[in-house]
């Protein structure tokens, strides 16, 4: 019988049973992440045999790359705050602070604890840094109107944070080639730091605006097919990346950029909320097809060969590194004590990780360390995917009830600011 029609008939019963569950879904401790997984795990060779297809690194970067493109769009439509220092404080705590010590930490432990040499530390973390904006759609802002701090700042972290991290993959690429690292660093800061972040922010403006201004001029001489009007977002992300990344700049940034951008300059309520309902829906059937295959892809006999050094940084990653990091980077900030512990707690990794991991693999990173850092990373992804997935919905359930709700009413209270 034909694998590929099999294949087909299991992906349609999923999106079938995934949609008119989703009343029943979200009323579990479960997220569709980790139904996917579970799914992908069962269409394995240790399942019912129907991936066989072990996809090559240039086929997983691109479309990890893909579905990261369209989630940071998508979160940058949702940034609902002025541009000034004071409206994202998490935002900067959790990028300027929290993200070095988590990339920083991870180089320790592969170095003290894993035997990894500075340079291949400092890769794993990087490759580990992002959180996700594809798999955190539980705890991030649901739409624009959401004013809440703790899913402001996780949708904002893992809308900078995944391009962000690009600069500190470079740096341990370029440690793996040369360690003498004092011959390529002022190279690595000029273009790889500062030429890169200014050109991804200066493009994501640019692009933006350029489309906003055409846009609202086509439309004084004839109306956009409303059919047609939602690609006019995809367009926006195919340009920035793709101009942004001729310009040797970082093409996720301009993306996340030019998200925020068209949210705050040029659309109305009414198509802010259609052109974000379009994106969504491509992020999540992106979704299904990139973790059903990172479910297909796991296998015994490397996971149970390299189960010590994963769980120990899964482990310290997500029990020790983010929690602890993140209280400290949110030392002194206007948040409840739980907020900070919950934006401890949801640093899911997922997509995001997946990409620069299969980056680096077509990059320079090979060979036994380059086993070893990818098993890792999937391992941890899956860890995190799991436990997240589990928790996300009754945490948020209680936060909403006991946090959330209690911040909205003092706000309405007289006197309260």
């Amino acid at each position: 019988m034909d694998i590929y029609i099999l294949d087909l008939l299991v992906i349609g019963l999923l999106l079938l049973a995934v949609t008119l569950g989703s009343g029943w879904i979200g009323r579990l401790p479960l997220s569709y992440a980790l139904i996917y997984l579970i799914v992908g795990l069962l269409l394995s060779p240790y399942g019912f045999n129907l991936i066989r297809a072990r996809p090559d690194t240039a086929f997983l970067e691109r479309l990890t790359e893909f579905v990261v493109l369209i989630s940071l769009f998508s979160c940058g439509l949702k940034m609902n705050r002025p541009l000034r220092a004071w409206a994202w404080n998490s935002t900067i705590r959790l990028i300027g602070f929290l993200m070095p010590i988590s990339i920083f930490a991870i180089a320790a432990l592969g170095h003290f604890f894993l035997g990894m040499e500075w340079g291949e530390g400092l890769l794993l973390g990087a490759i580990l840094a992002p959180t996700d904006p594809v798999l955190a759609s539980e705890v991030q802002l649901a739409d624009p109107q959401d004013r809440d701090e703790l899913r402001f700042g996780l949708t904002s972290e893992g809308g900078l944070n995944d391009a962000l991290a690009f600069p500190f993959v470079y740096f341990g690429l370029h440690w793996l080639e040369n360690d003498s690292w004092e011959s390529w660093f002022g190279r690595w800061v000029a273009v790889d730091l500062v030429w890169a972040i200014a050109v991804g922010l200066l493009v994501g403006i640019g692009v933006a605006k350029g489309v906003c201004w055409l846009e609202q001029h086509l439309r004084k001489r004839s109306e956009v097919d409303e059919l047609m009007e939602d690609f006019v977002g995809l367009s926006t992300i195919l340009l920035s990346y793709s101009v942004a990344e001729l310009a040797r700049g970082y093409g996720f940034l301009a993306v996340f950029v030019a998200g925020v951008v068209m949210y705050n300059s040029c659309l109305s309520d009414e198509r802010s909320v259609s052109r974000l309902n379009f994106m969504e829906r491509l992020e999540k059937l992106t979704e299904i097809g990139t973790i059903l295959l990172l479910g297909s892809l796991l296998r015994l006999e490397p996971m149970l060969r390299f189960a010590a050094p994963a769980l120990l940084t899964a482990g310290a990653l997500l029990f020790v590194i983010r929690p602890l990091g993140t209280w400290a980077s949110t030392l002194g900030a206007p948040v409840h004590p739980a907020t900070r512990w919950l934006f401890g707690w949801f640093g899911i990794r997922g997509v995001g990780s997946l990409y620069y991991l299969t980056y680096s693999l077509g990059h320079g990173l090979q060979g036994a360390i380059g086993e070893r850092i990818a098993w890792i990373t999937i391992i941890t992804v899956t860890i995190s995917v799991t436990l997240h997935g589990v928790s996300s919905t009754p945490l948020m359930r209680w936060y909403e009830r006991h946090i959330e709700g209690r911040n909205a009413l003092e706000k309405r209270l007289p006197g309260r600011s």
